[in-house]
């Protein structure tokens, strides 16, 4: 899938210091893509819509 279009923002949970650093990209119709952000090259996860929330949801739902 053609990625130029994808607006990537930084997960405001990611480290500063050069640390656990995640970007995510939710414009494109269809999935959300994910990636680390010290190596961009190195592949992208999709996952659709639905899935997505879910998982933000159990994060959020587990965070002390």
């Amino acid at each position: 899938m053609d990625l130029t279009g994808a607006r990537w923002r930084k997960s405001s949970r990611s480290n500063t210091n050069g640390g656990n650093c995640v970007e995510v990209a939710g414009n494109l119709p269809g999935r959300v893509f994910v990636r680390d952000t010290k190596d961009r090259e190195g592949g992208t996860l999709a996952f659709g819509p639905a899935a997505w929330q879910a998982f933000v949801a159990d994060v959020a739902a587990r965070r002390p």
